[in-house]
């Protein structure tokens, strides 16, 4: 099985690994109650997507 011949160095290895960090979560803002929510997505705040109340959601 083939082996390298010379050591890789700091600054190719850390080339190679630019595109393996993980993004955070883009948020957008809900219409209704304007918390953070994830696009797509029914608001875990309010319960509401797209003008519509389609979760029940827990009042305090």
């Amino acid at each position: 099985m083939p082996n390298p011949k010379r050591r890789h160095s700091k600054a190719r290895k850390n080339k190679r690994r630019t595109h393996d960090f993980i993004t955070p979560r883009q948020l957008g803002e809900c219409p209704n109650c304007h918390e953070p929510k994830p696009p797509h997505r029914a608001c875990p705040h309010c319960g509401y997507y797209r003008g519509r109340a389609v979760v029940a959601v827990e009042t305090e």
